[in-house]
């Protein structure tokens, strides 16, 4: 069982930053691809960012440009930098990790909000 803590979520203004980092329990984290989901009130939970274990990168085209993931494997952690943010990316923002054909894990999720 992989534990997934998410940190960083917050209160911004329109415009403003964010960093919300996730924190994995696997010895192995280097080999799982790990994502970035969010779900906003009354919506479904969509796919923001994906990370390959190798660092390739995707991204939703509503943040491309505007978020930057990415991991640090020494360390265990996957990261979301966030510039430019809009109302609309208010959310529950959840870690995701999988490692193909074996298993997958969720975070307990962080609310980010973004309000003047």
């Amino acid at each position: 069982q992989v534990q997934l803590v998410e940190s960083g979520g917050g209160l911004v203004q329109p415009g403003g930053s964010l960093r919300l980092s996730c924190a994995a329990s696997t010895s192995i984290f280097s080999r799982y691809i790990m994502a970035w989901y969010r779900q906003a009130p009354g919506k479904q939970r969509e796919l923001v960012a994906t990370i390959g274990s190798i660092g390739s990168t995707n991204y939703d085209d509503s943040v491309k440009g505007r978020f930057t993931i990415s991991r640090d494997n020494a360390k265990n952690t996957v990261y979301l930098q966030m510039n430019s943010l809009k109302s609309e990316d208010t959310a529950v923002y959840y870690c995701y990790a999988r490692l193909v054909g074996v298993s997958n894990y969720w975070g307990q999720g962080t609310q980010v909000t973004v309000s003047s």
